[in-house]
């Protein structure tokens, strides 16, 4: 249900060093930005497809969805606060619409698997869209009913309304950049490319 076993291990050590940051609160940016909130399984996966992304000024991994005040990683990812782990994204909708970060999403995760997420399992990984304004659900409903009947089982992704969101420790934040070995061999250990090839078919190439 967690990491692999030689990751759990550096976590879990990491963790008790680590205090969980405070709550962000769910409103939209006041300096001209969007926010955007989605569930896709490990946090650390969801963050490179949207950095990649023109106009996407941030991506902040963490918990919500809960109903634990400010939750640790240990507290979340055993499973008993509700949380599900998530990534806030914060970008400038003149450059990119969220229609397209939707698309990254979808693209991005087992959208028919509501038990978790590759081989990271229980609801603490359970995929979701996290809306912040009407605008947001219309798109986020409209786009998973485009995907009726595109797969042999039914779409897993809830929709809900966006909820306190508390970052993640510290050296959960960018982990792929600051530890990609260790991501690398995560991502491939988890079977979550593959699938993705399965459901999506392979990346373009270049």
């Amino acid at each position: 249900m967690l990491r692999t076993a030689t990751l759990a291990a550096a976590l879990a050590a990491m963790t008790a060093l680590a205090a969980p940051a405070l709550a962000q609160d769910t409103k939209p940016a006041a300096d001209g930005l969007a926010v955007a909130t989605f569930a896709g399984g490990c946090f650390w996966c969801m963050e490179p497809p949207f950095d990649k992304l023109d106009g996407v000024v941030s991506t902040i991994s963490g918990y919500t969805g809960g109903s634990v005040v400010n939750p640790s990683y240990k507290q979340v990812s055993a499973g008993g606060t509700g949380h599900t782990e998530a990534v806030e994204i914060r970008y400038d909708p003149k450059r990119v619409s969220f229609q397209t970060l939707l698309d990254t999403y979808w693209h991005n995760v087992d959208a028919v698997d509501g038990g978790g997420q590759f081989c990271d399992r229980g609801s603490q990984y359970r995929p979701a869209i996290f809306v912040h304004d009407e605008e947001q659900r219309r798109l986020a409903e409209e786009s998973k009913k485009a995907l009726d009947g595109r797969f042999a089982k039914p779409i897993a992704v809830t929709i809900g309304p966006a909820e306190t969101f508390y970052p993640a420790e510290d050296y959960h934040q960018n982990y792929y950049q600051n530890n990609p070995v260790r991501y690398t061999y995560y991502r491939y250990a988890c079977g979550r490319d593959k699938r993705l090839e399965e459901l999506w078919g392979p990346k373009p190439s270049g």
